[in-house]
């Protein structure tokens, strides 16, 4: 279940070298601590977990829900791993008698990097996570994704020359963001496999005690289109502009896309047929 980054790897074998590996052992454990908060808050809502994928700095835990959870478990699983940093801020200090104070102060100062790098708005990190969860209330998955993912983007080249025109410049900070921007590059690339992996859990797994909302569509569109204006916080009822007196559901709008094929049809010809 928990994998390590390849990036981590590489950081062990540079520490090994330079004989850094207490600083990264350090490391480790925090970044350990904080995905046990994630873990465990999941267990707690009966998530399906593929994995913890481990770096350093953080780590990302992979599960089998997307958009078929309410946005209040995804924000609280999201924070549970922050708050972790409390937890170890009271472990250090409960047992800073047992170490060396230069110990003590390394994972002092690390406990604070660790969270305050882990709250940038850059996806996948909690931060970002954050961001993309907030604007998910307000407006459709795909655009709350993909603005997400842009603004990430757009982040990471704004700290990368800050790092190289402003900032005190120092490598393994510059590695980390362009690490997270390959791997928002990567998510970019899939946005629309993620944004079908959404519908199909909201196929598969439809989500319960959601307010419902009419969406009115162009008589034009397709069952696509429609699906592009789903949000996570609501059901949706589809109704054709002019022709209000039939509506699908939509879960009997997923069928009809997933399971009968109606790719290329115009809403309003699937719902005549209806």
């Amino acid at each position: 279940m928990i994998h390590i980054h390849p990036i981590l790897i590489i950081f062990i074998l540079l520490s090994i070298i330079t004989g850094t590996f207490v600083q990264l052992f350090i490391l480790l454990f925090i970044v350990v601590i904080h995905e046990l908060g994630h873990y465990l808050a999941a267990i707690f809502y009966n998530w399906r977990i593929h994995s913890i994928v481990l770096w350093v700095f953080g780590g990302v835990m992979k599960t089998e829900e997307l958009g078929n959870k309410s946005i209040k478990e995804d924000i609280i699983v999201t924070v549970a791993g922050p708050l972790q940093h409390i937890v170890i801020l009271f472990l250090i200090s409960s047992f800073s008698f047992l170490l060396p104070d230069t110990v003590v102060q390394m994972a002092l100062q690390f406990n604070l990097i660790i969270f305050l790098f882990n709250l940038l708005p850059i996806y996948p990190l909690d931060g970002g996570k954050l961001v993309f969860y907030t604007l998910s209330i307000f407006i459709p998955f795909r655009k709350a994704h993909s603005y997400t993912v842009v603004f990430s983007l757009f982040a990471c080249i704004s700290i990368m020359l800050l790092q190289v025109l402003l900032l005190p410049f120092t490598l393994s900070a510059f590695l980390l963001i362009i690490f997270l921007f390959i791997e928002n590059r990567a998510e970019w690339k899939h946005h629309y496999y993620i944004f079908i992996r959404f519908l199909l859990n909201r196929l598969n797994n439809p989500p319960t005690l959601l307010k419902k909302e009419q969406l009115i569509v162009p008589a034009q569109y397709r069952l696509i289109d429609v699906f592009s204006l789903f949000k996570r916080n609501k059901t949706h009822e589809i109704s054709v502009k002019d022709t209000m007196d039939t509506t699908l559901s939509e879960q009997q709008s997923l069928h009809l896309y997933f399971k009968e094929k109606k790719l290329t049809e115009s809403i309003k010809d699937i719902v005549e047929e209806k």
